[in-house]
């Protein structure tokens, strides 16, 4: 496995009411990274009552930029106006340091 370079960060704030709906989105995620070869860790995590995240690796640049135009972010976005309180922060980050197994 090659080490991932490059990730996202992007934070979610659900609707008030909307918390449940929002974990089950990002849970049906899954399903749709699974199809991405280049997306080789994805986590999608509730940091506490609103408040919702995904981090995700990638070899390299064209692995994130496929995962930013592919069925995730299409998905998210569309789902953008009827879950969260304001748009996702989608942040780009290099990996400097990680570890598997």
């Amino acid at each position: 496995m090659a080490d991932e370079t490059v990730s996202l960060w992007v934070r979610m704030e659900a609707k008030p009411g909307r918390e449940d709906d929002v974990q089950a989105f990002l849970e049906s995620g899954r399903g749709l990274v699974d199809d991405e070869p280049d997306t080789t860790t994805w986590f999608a995590v509730r940091l506490g009552g609103s408040s919702f995240a995904i981090f995700d690796a990638f070899p390299d640049d064209g692995g994130r930029d496929a995962h930013l135009n592919g069925r995730v972010a299409e998905a998210l976005m569309a789902q953008a106006d009827d879950l969260f309180s304001e748009p996702p922060s989608i942040e780009k980050a290099d990996v400097i340091a990680l570890k598997h197994g």
